[in-house]
């Protein structure tokens, strides 16, 4: 006989989870991993992007009743989750963790959001089901263990299905048979391609959104009565066998259970530093480091390049692509413009994602320069290391290695630093005052109903 569903154990701890069984770190963690994200949305309303997708959703059903970060208007409660998602990882600017390598806020925070105004969830209850999601988004990445990235899949949007489902229940008061029927049926639904990569196109946006509309859908269905299948994770059939395939892939399914409750995978959430694909960070702080040292760019003759071999074809293929992107998003996959931007410039922020610096020609006959290799040191997933090696037309060598990638592990992003960044996106939509009260809002946001909070974030004064 089997043992009992991986389903299972994650539908009671989805139900059981108690605001006071959070540690005070982890929550004061998570608060602050929330407030970046929310930074980072408010930053994401003044793009173009998010203004598209606004109108396409807008035109499928009007307004609704739910709040999106930044917007004036309101949405029905699948199409605010969808819009809320695109904000918080449009930019790519989102947490990861770096051993599932999943956007757990992404897949976690818009459901959570959405869903608890919607229910007009208490504070803690909203904190519950933000964490029940992170851990869960993040230990289904930990069991995959690359596997989905390998496939062509973007993890976060395959993971957020699950997360979402279990958000979505937790708040709506499901209980465990149908908390497990809800993964059931997200089941059938978990997909993310990751074909953007071939040419900057915005599906990524997208993927954590959809995958709260799978979830929320899922839920309802539960509650309803739907019958779904009971072993959606290690079924003949199920998510790994159908996705990583049974020869070349063995899920270590342990990874999503064992320490559920007692070990916060979510706490160790790296921020990012740097608004690009996190695989890319090391090279670029590389960049900027040997950028003191070489006040001439154009005396460059070669830069090698060293990423993890896993994350070549993300960052750095097809090259053609890589050393000429046609757009912000397309930059933000490539190695070879990132290093030559942050050598030019001296500096890699949103501000170099503009289309005049795409377009700069110093920094277009740079990155023709930049070969990318596997780094034979490379502790992926652990950090996602790198480093450069620049050889100089007069023959000096600059060399610079990154062994843990900042944001990670013992370099992780401070709350005092986090809230910077914070500050820093927010005060691109916002006045310094009110982001200040968003600020304060999210870090208390425990001693009142979430139905607030989204009041807050979704003003009309902050909106276009």
């Amino acid at each position: 006989m089997p043992g009992e569903a991986v389903s299972s154990g994650l539908a009671r701890f989805t139900r059981e989870l108690a605001f006071e069984d959070i540690p005070d770190d982890v929550g004061e963690r998570i608060k602050h991993l929330m407030l970046d994200g929310i930074g980072i949305a408010l930053a994401a309303s003044r793009y173009s992007f998010a203004r598209t997708i606004w109108d396409g959703l807008a035109n499928l059903g009007g307004d609704g009743a739910c709040s999106v970060i930044g917007m004036e208007g309101r949405l029905h409660a699948r199409d605010a989750v969808m819009m809320n998602g695109a904000l918080i990882h449009g930019l790519d600017f989102d947490d990861t963790h770096m051993k599932a390598v999943v956007h757990a806020t992404a897949a976690a925070l818009p459901t959570a959001l959405v869903m608890a105004e919607k229910q007009n969830a208490s504070g803690p209850e909203f904190l519950c089901a933000y964490l029940i999601g992170m851990e869960v988004a993040i230990r289904i990445g930990m069991a995959a263990d690359f596997g989905f990235h390998h496939r062509g899949l973007h993890a976060t949007g395959v993971v957020g299905h699950f997360a979402a489902a279990l958000i979505a229940g937790r708040l709506m008061g499901l209980d465990e048979d149908q908390l497990t029927s809800a993964q059931g049926i997200v089941g059938s639904t978990a997909m993310a391609s990751q074909e953007f990569v071939e040419d900057g196109s915005w599906n990524k946006r997208l993927h954590p959104g959809w995958a709260g509309v799978a979830g929320i859908t899922a839920a309802a269905l539960a509650e309803s009565g739907f019958i779904a299948p009971a072993r959606p994770y290690e079924g003949r059939f199920g998510l790994f066998r159908s996705l990583l395939g049974v020869a070349e892939e063995k899920p270590d399914l342990s990874a999503i259970t064992d320490g559920l409750g007692e070990r916060w995978e979510a706490a160790s959430s790296a921020v990012k530093p740097f608004p690009t694909c996190h695989f890319t960070h090391a090279v670029a702080d590389a960049a900027l480091a040997l950028g003191e040292y070489i006040p001439d760019s154009d005396q460059i003759v070669c830069i090698k390049a060293r990423i993890p071999a896993e994350t070549i074809p993300v960052i750095a293929e097809p090259v053609a692509n890589k050393i000429k992107p046609t757009s912000d998003y397309d930059a933000k996959f490539s190695t070879q413009f990132i290093v030559a931007a942050a050598l030019v410039k001296g500096r890699f922020g949103l501000a170099e994602l503009k289309d005049e610096v795409l377009g700069d020609p110093a920094i277009l006959d740079l990155a023709q320069k930049v070969e990318c290799e596997a780094d034979p040191e490379s502790q992926f997933p652990k950090y996602y290391s790198g480093g450069l090696h620049i050889t100089m037309r007069n023959g000096e060598t600059h060399e610079h290695y990154e062994p843990i990638n900042r944001g990670a592990g013992e370099r992780a992003l401070t709350q005092g630093e986090i809230t910077d960044k914070f500050m820093a996106n927010a005060t691109l939509a916002v006045s310094s005052e009110r982001a200040e009260a968003i600020r304060d809002a999210v870090l208390c946001v425990d001693e009142f109903p979430a139905r607030k909070l989204m009041g807050l974030l979704s003003d009309g004064s902050i909106a276009r």
